[in-house]
């Protein structure tokens, strides 16, 4: 397993997000919650078995919801989730990071 760190900006997008979804259901916040949490799990077990979205970066798309989880690798133990991306909004708007 591998080690996670978390960009500013990701966590800005996540803490938007959750507070959209808050606003509207707490029920669907929590889910939402849930999911990210989820796919931080499955990325530190296996990085590498999701896909490629460019030559350094991967996603994991979460279920329910309309966001993917982007992150790269720092070093073999230790990779860095630079967004928590709406998948229908800004394509491409992490680049910079």
């Amino acid at each position: 397993m591998v080690e996670l760190f978390i960009s500013a900006a990701a966590e800005d997008d996540y803490a938007v997000s959750l507070q959209w979804y808050a606003e509207r259901s707490e029920r669907a916040a929590e889910r939402f919650e849930a999911a990210v949490a989820q796919a931080q799990e499955a990325i530190a077990k296996a990085p590498e078995r999701f896909p490629l979205c460019d030559d350094r970066h991967r996603y994991y798309l979460l279920k329910r919801y309309p966001f993917q989880i982007i992150y790269r690798p720092i070093s073999a133990e230790h990779w860095l989730i630079v967004a928590v991306a709406h998948t229908s909004r800004q394509p491409g708007y992490w680049h910079q990071r």
